[in-house]
């Protein structure tokens, strides 16, 4: 039980994910996030105001299994299988991210200078949520996908489009965390 208190090695679960992938492409299907929010979406009517969301839902209701597992499976994970140990982040993460004034960097997941309600009920709260959704919105429709559907999915399938966003989703990491994060919270 003790192997499973602690974060699997990348030998566990690299195969794991291999696992699902070779059944997926096995059964002709693609991974991705994003397109359950497509789905959710068209089962709530969004088709009537936009042709985006005008397609067979139902052929992806299988997707949404992979939502409701990533959702139990992160409640499991936290409840039973966490040891409650901080995240490992490097020291000079650390001390970068307390210059912004995150002061308990590596403390928990969600800074709360970002995601606690006092954070996100100001102005500044409310602009960096509004902006980075519609931001991460625009970029997962604009590049046909999202991180996971492209990272895992696309380069599993050898797909040279999703190559190209990978290489752009990491230059967009990069631009955040060297230009953006320090700007925003420089103030």
């Amino acid at each position: 039980m003790d192997f499973l208190l602690k974060p699997w090695p990348w030998y566990v679960s690299g195969p794991l994910i291999t696992l699902v992938m070779v059944f997926l492409v096995y059964f002709g299907k693609n991974f991705g996030m994003s397109s359950n929010l497509r789905t959710l979406c068209s089962i709530g009517g969004a088709g009537k105001y936009a042709d985006f969301f005008r397609y067979d839902w139902k052929a992806y209701r299988w997707n949404l299994i992979v939502v409701l597992g990533a959702v139990i499976g992160g409640f499991i994970a936290v409840t039973f299988l966490s040891d409650g140990s901080a995240i490992d982040l490097n020291p000079q993460t650390i001390a970068d991210l307390q210059q912004l004034g995150f002061q308990d960097a590596g403390a928990t997941i969600l800074p709360p200078e970002i995601f606690d309600w006092d954070a996100v009920f100001t102005l500044k709260g409310m602009a960096i949520l509004i902006g980075a959704g519609f931001l991460v919105g625009f970029g997962t429709r604009y590049a046909g996908g999202c991180t996971s559907g492209h990272a895992i999915s696309g380069l599993s399938n050898l797909q040279w489009p999703s190559l190209i966003a990978v290489i752009g989703f990491f230059i967009g990491g990069l631009i955040m965390t060297h230009f953006l994060l320090p700007l925003i919270f420089s103030a």
